[in-house]
């Protein structure tokens, strides 16, 4: 991504206004501005012009909150490229890996006459993601590099559903100010595997998860200012996506928000490492043959001087759902599946009440505190197997939000017998035809008494955010208490949750 500070011009204007207008400029514009938005918000001068703007970003250079020593985020290439038999690796690690529904691609490989697989940076339990150059360009163009997702072919629907609703997302609203923030894919094709057809997403390659680039500042922690503006511009992303593009994300979680490159020279300085390495560790897979190549994607330490340059962007929507309007009367028609990881399921969704937009909304709410504290808000959702113990879930929601609204738990009973066309098979090949059946409820008796009292924990939401002076936190509770809420319906929205106080402090 080219990012040309000397196009920008922006009029010395207040600095609330300064803000719509970054939100609202082209992806390359808000990539070269991405930290200027957290000065934005933390600075008390009245105006700011664009050269005061780019010095506080040299200014940055001179910040000295990220470690001290680059940390070491994945093993450097081996000249030695066999890994034992016995050693997992990568998407082997997935619940039910089967390898044969992996496309079996390799280093130096040509897809569809046009891309060069060069390196693996990215695995999944329903992909493989593969760094390539285009091929097929001109000699006077400049060269391409893409990050191809070459999607399992277990789940054929699955996997056209994901194209489709990144399709759908693409033709919507070009210039709102969230559509940098959602990650779609530049062009798609398939590819013809050993035992069936296989869909395969080019997008422009990113640095890394978020998770990945939290790891790279002292403690493992962001700034406070970092965070805000790291909340600011996910919120934008999902104002485009609930408003204009009609899609609920259901799958919210620090793998799935991506981090851009801090400047231009990254990608190619690690294409050429990668190159000169000529080395790719991996194995055999003993039943099917495929080898296995182990992900490189440590793309280096970061670039200080172009920290002002990184934004996140949300991705992955295999599991996005497109909600529309039913009826003369405009309401929004509810989910009905179960969505979302285990720790960040909104209630509605474990008691089966329909759930919409606001779901993402909870799924934010729960999330931050990843991204502000590094930990979880919700510790005991699982058992020692990794099993989802929901009846544990809600006890927690209890302790921190107190008993839930009489009317959540009485749509909650009138949607237990609503059946799911078609029932849901698990893992272990069980059916479940209804949330019930799923979940395991009830967990309230007719009086909304909770059936698992003793499972309720003593804390306090309060307590919660241990790393907020006295005055951040009043502020940080206030803006948390809009998002995480029993009622989906008292939930802000995206785009009024960007207007709190907290975020433009």
């Amino acid at each position: 991504m080219h990012i040309h500070h000397h196009c920008l011009r922006l009029p010395s204007v207040p600095v609330r206004a300064n803000r719509a207008i970054l939100f609202s400029l082209t992806s390359s514009s808000i990539a070269g501005q991405g930290l200027l938005l957290t000065l934005q918000l933390h600075l008390e001068a009245k105006y700011l012009t664009l050269s005061e703007m780019q010095s506080i970003i040299r200014a940055l250079k001179r910040i000295r909150f990220l470690r001290a020593k680059p940390h070491q985020l994945s093993r450097s290439l081996s000249t030695t490229t066999s890994i034992p038999q016995y050693e997992p690796v990568d998407e082997e690690f997935s619940p039910g890996y089967d390898p044969k529904h992996y496309y079996p691609a390799k280093p130096g490989e040509v897809l569809a006459d046009h891309y060069r697989l060069l390196v693996k940076i990215g695995w999944g339990s329903g992909s493989t993601v593969w760094l390539a150059r285009d091929v097929a360009r001109y000699r006077w163009q400049a060269e391409r590099i893409v990050a191809l997702k070459i999607l399992n072919n277990n789940n054929p629907k699955g996997a056209d559903h994901e194209r489709r609703i990144e399709e759908h997302i693409a033709k919507q609203t070009p210039s709102h100010r969230g559509r940098p923030v959602i990650r779609s894919y530049l062009e798609n094709f398939e590819l013809a595997g050993p035992i069936g057809k296989h869909i395969c997403l080019a997008y422009e390659p990113s640095r890394e998860p978020l998770w990945l680039y939290q790891r790279r500042f002292e403690s493992d922690r962001f700034t406070l200012p970092m965070v805000k503006a790291y909340i600011l511009i996910i919120l934008a992303g999902l104002d485009y996506l609930h408003s204009v593009c009609k899609v609920v994300h259901t799958d919210l979680k620090l793998d799935n928000i991506l981090i851009t490159f801090e400047n231009e020279n990254i990608l190619p300085r690690f294409v050429k490492e990668q190159e000169e390495a000529q080395s790719m560790q991996c194995k055999t897979d003993s039943e099917t043959g495929r080898v296995i190549y182990r992900c490189h994607n440590n793309f280096g330490p970061l670039d200080p001087s172009g920290l002002g340059n990184i934004y996140p962007q949300i991705t992955d929507f295999g599991a996005a759902t497109l909600l529309g309007t039913g009826g003369d009367d405009g309401a929004v028609q509810l989910g009905t599946r179960p969505i979302q990881p285990d720790y960040y399921r909104a209630p509605e969704v474990i008691l089966g009440c329909g759930w919409s937009y606001s779901a993402d909304i909870w799924n934010l709410g729960v999330m931050i505190w990843n991204i502000l504290e590094g930990t979880e808000l919700f510790t005991q959702v699982q058992d020692a197997e990794g099993t989802y113990l929901p009846e544990a879930h809600l006890a927690q929601m209890i302790a921190l939000l107190g008993p839930p609204p009489k009317k959540l738990l009485v749509m909650s009973e009138s949607m237990a017998q609503v059946e799911w066309s078609p029932a849901i098979t698990d893992e272990r090949g069980k059916i479940f035809k209804n949330n019930r059946e799923y979940f395991g409820g009830p967990f309230f008796d007719e009086e909304g008494n909770f059936f698992y009292n003793d499972l309720i924990p003593a804390r306090k939401l309060e307590d919660a955010v241990p790393s907020l002076e006295a005055s951040d936190k009043e502020a940080f509770l206030s803006f948390i208490k809009q998002m995480l809420t029993w009622l989906p319906e008292e939930r802000k929205t995206a785009r009024q949750l960007m207007e709190h106080p907290f975020l433009n402090d």
